[in-house]
């Protein structure tokens, strides 16, 4: 009797069985964990990868900026120096002497002349003050 009653009781689906569907035997094989496990793959691998080359290229312009700060301040260095030297009393005087043909006192100025009896002077004479500009060009391509 006692057999006879647990036989009468409904059937209750547990976990433990498996139903003899097709879906639920290709959701639980190997290779739809495998096709998931691609997919996941797939998903992860691709952003992950325009990420590293993207990095990648901000870090090239990095570089490019830190070497264009280094030559921008190199560049910034050297115009201090030039700024400095251009203020310094030995700068004046060299600037008065070249560009104002200005002399200290007591000293002479030399004037060389070439074989072609063209003169090089660091002083302008008067006498080549006079001659028109005509007369300059002529002498310079004709003598």
């Amino acid at each position: 009797m006692i057999k006879n009653r647990l036989s009468s009781r409904p059937r209750v689906a547990s976990f433990g069985t498996k139903p003899n569907n097709s879906w639920y035997r290709f959701f639980s094989s190997q290779r739809f964990l495998a096709l998931i496990g691609l997919v996941f793959l797939v998903v992860v691998i691709f952003p992950l990868a325009r990420t590293y080359s993207q990095r990648q290229l901000v870090e090239k312009e990095v570089a490019d900026v830190k070497k264009q700060i280094s030559e921008y301040e190199s560049q910034n260095q050297q115009l201090k120096d030039l700024a400095l030297y251009l203020q310094s009393e030995q700068s004046l005087e060299e600037q008065a002497r070249l560009n104002l043909n200005l002399k200290k006192p007591g000293e002479a100025v030399i004037v060389i002349e070439d074989a072609k009896n063209n003169v090089i002077s660091t002083n302008a004479s008067s006498s080549e003050e006079n001659v028109s500009n005509l007369t300059k060009w002529w002498r310079y391509y004709f003598n």
